[in-house]
């Protein structure tokens, strides 16, 4: 009957576990409202799983890899994370943190740090069918992930664009959303010729990168940004602030965040993604803009944003966004400077410094900015600069007197930030957690951190360009601390087996991605898996021998204890009193009520413990008493973890890492031996995005007519062309018209023709302009310098025209005085646009300056500055005469051309001490030199135009008669040969 009995009681009591437990669990999924209680999960969407493969595409860049290893960059999708969400929280995690969805474009863009439009989700996350756009499948994954428990945190980039402009601030592609276009750069990116040139589809790659650039940061030194939506800053270091300026990279062009345009266009974009339900943003590059700027832009309104849709986030939590401070060394502050260090984000902005910023557009408009000058604002920059105090210190994150205390957080920014110092310093856990002892009181709260070993940019020190090399036994140690210590833990896919352990993170486009740390994991997590609550689990296939890991079984256990305990995500701790043994790690948590002692790498003693019973969660022990020893095998990544008043007894059964005195391993399930198995991809003939081809496509003509030919595509439905002032004319797909503008057009006259294209999915416009020009002009570059500059002038081509010889090139004429100011000039005939470099001719040189179709002034510092600036203001340009050929050597004889400017009133030319010849306005008049000159004579023809405003310049060319150079007739066969260097004399 006792026997009977004692089960009874004793099923009842196991009852009552199962109860308590459920009831923590159950207490712990809805009571979400604070970010700390959270876990990430950090994947790359494109590389973590592929849930339909109809829709995977090839980057641009490095195809023949991506071919040869079956795997598409663009390869993981939202599918795949909706298809593995049990997964993540089988594995415990409660959040996961995405990579940013935004449209990109790039040739490697997988990643999605190269933004070209901030107002929509990447066309190549549709689904395969096309039936559903990124935006849609996004929504959906928001959807699904709250129906789990599961938070989604979006990547965002506020620092920068890619350099393909960007769709509100510089439109300078159309993009074709269609999946069988993404793969090649010519049928989904179609030019904006208006934006880059007419010329721009027949320059090379690195000249139309060029002129990409210059269009965002004025780097030819014209102005083309003029409202400065991007910064225009040159040189940088990334140790001094003027790193929130820069462009860190070809593919991130710095965006002028200090804009209020920009800073109001990017939050209404960002915002809609909080109106979808997005738990969270982690902001990329946060290092690369100023605190100042954040506190002003962005975290007051991205702030506001979240409360008005918390309706939308799961439990309705606060808006929690956390920074990338990049700070790559081995102390909390970074090289001695507050202002670029993580903890300064955390702090508020002083307030006179936030009430002097006005980023209003009105001022801006008043800035014109080049990268080879200072690069600098009057104002803005500079006021940010200024932000620089000391930062304050805070003991939020720390225990006082042994007990949790109410934080202040009255100089809180409302920012938190990626714990780079911990994550740097992570090469072991009593590295890191000897860190955070040093400087946590530098953070706002540091247990707001998010805390991580490694990621998809950096390992920890010394090889932190590789994922993390260490042992399954060094990954259960760090482990350890995360999910005990303060601050979010965070885990980069794929760490929970070990992927790619040791390998390159990232390569760029050089060499498969397979072989790299951003390697497509999708194979590993293959089979079924449903989870009935977070580390709760039924599964089969890879995926189950994935979770049967030692290393995932230990982040279930973690993410257990973690779960269970307040004080363990919320608290602050101390290591007051806590002695550990074995040279392991022992510290107190303490949230309000909650509160718990830890020992890692073995036991430790803890005096000073307030009254209660303390139990552990790994064995079930008890222990009571102002001072409290535990006992513990001193391994790595063994935790005890004694809660006070702890009613449940043994939280977890014993593991590989963390047990009572024995480890315990589920056994390795073998994967199926495709877990690096191969995919397909989009490989269907790109569709041409309909269009109306116009040959040739605007641009300037020296004929008095030119004849263009419009070609609709074929699989247009309808389009049309229209002449500038003229009706529109229809055209019949696939079939080409033709028509001829330039008749009663004047000299430098412009006019344009627009065009339609209508297809089964919409309508596609564009417009080319056509520009009329003397036959006879020239165009003259004029340069504001000290001393006459070296100028290397050419026609951007294969091979490339030089028009003032090879480099340096030749020094300028001059100077001429326009309205008061001394110029140096140079004049080339016969060509319709160039390039320029100004150079000292030892060694500095500007820019290049490029697309130069007509007169152009120029400033030059006369070393590695120069910019363009207005005509002479009040001054009408001088009349001239042209000659073409200007001067030079001849042989028998030479046909001159001599044209007076439209602008002259009056003019003439005369040859040698003859008779003056007079000149009409915009004619040309020609004449013959050299019949009655001898071998070796010269002839100096001079000229002179006067102005509307009575202004008379001359001018003067000579000719020189040469020998004629007669060629023998051969008698025989001759053979020519390029003797290399090498050569010796022939015998």
């Amino acid at each position: 009957m006792m026997k009977k009995l004692a089960a009874k009681l004793w099923a009842v009591l196991m009852l009552m576990l199962v109860s308590l437990q459920t009831m923590a669990t159950d207490v712990f999924t809805s009571n979400r409202t604070d970010f700390r209680d959270e876990s990430i999960y950090f994947m790359m969407t494109t590389r973590f799983y592929d849930g339909d493969p109809s829709n995977n595409v090839l980057c641009w860049d490095n195809q023949e890899a991506q071919k040869s290893t079956k795997d598409p960059c663009w390869r993981g999708d939202f599918q795949g994370v909706i298809d593995k969400l049990d997964y993540i929280k089988a594995l415990g995690f409660t959040a996961i943190w995405i990579t940013p969805v935004v449209q990109n474009a790039s040739g490697y863009d997988y990643h999605g740090y190269h933004a070209s439009d901030f107002s929509k989700v990447d066309c190549r996350y549709q689904s395969g069918d096309g039936k559903k756009s990124g935006d849609v499948m996004f929504q959906e994954l928001i959807d699904k992930a709250h129906k789990k428990g599961i938070k989604i945190i979006l990547d965002i980039v506020l620092n920068h664009t890619g350099n393909f402009g960007e769709e509100h601030f510089c439109k300078e592609f159309d993009r074709d959303t269609r999946l069988r276009n993404q793969a090649d750069i010519n049928a989904c990116m179609i030019p904006n010729l208006e934006t880059l040139g007419s010329d721009y589809p027949s320059l090379l790659p690195a000249a139309q990168y060029q002129r990409r650039l210059a269009m965002m940061k004025n780097t030819d030194g014209q102005n083309h940004d003029p409202h400065n939506y991007w910064h225009h800053f040159g040189n940088f270091n990334w140790d001094l602030p003027n790193r929130w300026w820069a462009q860190i990279a070809g593919d991130c062009v710095d965006l002028n965040t200090e804009n209020n345009t920009v800073a109001d266009y990017l939050v209404k974009c960002y915002g809609n993604f909080i109106k979808m339900g997005v738990d969270g943003f982690r902001i990329d590059t946060s290092g690369h803009i100023s605190r100042l700027t954040f506190c002003k832009q962005f975290i007051p309104q991205f702030a506001a944003l979240g409360k008005q849709y918390e309706d939308k986030r799961l439990n309705k939590a606060p808006f929690f966004m956390y920074g990338e401070v990049c700070a790559r060394f081995g102390s909390v502050q970074y090289r001695g400077q507050d202002n670029l260090s993580p903890y300064y984000y955390t702090w508020k902005a002083p307030k006179d410094l936030m009430d002097g910023f006005d980023g209003s557009q009105s001022y801006w408009d008043t800035q014109e900015i080049y990268d080879s000058g200072t690069g600098y604002d009057a104002k803005l920059m500079p006021l940010c600069e200024k932000d620089n105090a000391d930062s304050p210190e805070s003991n939020n994150t720390f225990m006082l007197n042994g007990a949790w205390h109410e934080p202040d957080y009255s100089q809180s920014s409302g920012f938190n930030v990626i714990d780079f110092p911990l994550h740097y310093n992570f090469s072991n856990a009593g590295s890191a957690y000897g860190l955070a002892k040093s400087g946590d009181m530098k953070y706002n709260d540091a247990t707001y951190n998010v805390v991580y070993v490694d990621s998809h940019d950096y390992g920890p020190q010394p090889s932190d360009g590789i994922r993390f090399s260490g042992s399954d036994a060094q990954w259960a140690e760090n482990l350890s601390l995360m999910f005990t210590f303060r601050g979010i833990p965070c885990l980069y896919y794929g760490s929970e087996v070990g992927f790619r352990r040791g390998s390159v993170i990232d390569k760029g486009p050089n060499g498969p991605l397979s072989n790299t740390g951003r390697a497509y994991f999708g194979g590993y997590i293959t089979g079924d898996v449903e989870a009935s609550d977070f580390g709760e689990y039924k599964a089969s296939g890879n995926v189950a021998a994935s979770l049967n890991h030692d290393l995932a079984q230990h982040l279930i256990r973690l993410n257990k204890i973690r779960q269970a305990v307040p004080a363990l995500r919320k608290g602050q701790w101390t290591d007051e009193g806590c002695t550990p043994a074995n040279g392991g790690i022992a510290f107190k948590r303490a949230y309000k009520d909650s509160y718990a002692l830890v020992a890692l790498n073995g036991g430790a003693t803890f005096t000073d413990c307030p009254a209660g019973t303390y139990t552990d969660l790994v064995t079930g022990k008890t222990y009571t008493g102002s001072t409290i020893t535990v006992d513990a095998p001193s391994d790595k990544g063994q935790v005890r973890v004694l809660v006070k008043d702890w009613k449940g007894g043994k939280l977890i059964d014993d593991g590989a890492f963390i047990y009572e005195t024995a480890a315990k391993s589920l056994g390795d399930q073998d994967y199926d031996g495709n877990e690096e198995a191969g995919t397909t991809w989009v490989d269907e003939t790109p569709l041409q995005p309909v269009s109306v081809s116009l040959s040739p496509a605007g641009g300037s003509f020296r004929t008095n007519t030119v004849t263009v030919t419009a070609t609709l595509s074929e699989d247009a439905l309808s389009g049309w062309y229209q002449i500038e002032g003229q009706d529109k004319v229809d055209l019949t797909p696939g079939e080409a018209a033709t028509f001829t503008i330039g008749e009663g057009m004047n000299f430098n006259q412009t006019k344009t023709v627009t065009w339609s294209a209508t297809s089964s999915e919409g309508e596609k416009t564009g417009k080319v302009t056509y520009t009329k020009v003397d036959p006879n002009a020239s165009i003259t570059v004029y340069v504001k310098a000290d001393k006459a500059p070296t100028i290397y002038a050419w026609v951007p081509s294969t091979p490339a025209k030089e028009l003032t010889g090879a480099w340096h090139g030749k020094t300028m004429d001059g100077p001429e005085e326009i309205g008061g100011v001394n110029y140096w000039y140079k004049t080339f005939d016969g060509v319709e646009s160039f390039n320029v470099i100004l150079n000292n001719g030892s060694g500095a040189q500007s820019g290049e300056i490029s697309g130069i179709t007509g007169d152009i002034y120029l400033e030059y510092d006369g070393g590695t500055s120069a910019k363009k600036i207005d005509a002479p203001v009040n001054t009408v340009a001088a009349a001239k005469v042209t000659l073409s050929p200007n001067g030079g050597d001849f042989e028998k004889t030479v046909t001159v051309t001599a044209t007076l400017s439209n602008n002259a009133q009056s003019g003439w030319y005369k040859i040698g001490n003859g008779e003056q010849v007079a000149l009409t306005p915009g004619k040309a008049a020609t004449f013959t030199l050299g019949a009655d000159m001898m071998e070796g004579e010269s002839k100096t023809v001079t000229w002179s135009a006067t102005s509307a405003d009575n202004e008379t310049k001359t001018g003067s060319a000579t000719f020189n008669k040469m020998k004629e150079v007669v060629i023998p007739t051969p008698t025989g066969i001759f053979a020519y040969f390029l003797a290399p260097s090498d050569w010796s004399n022939a015998p």
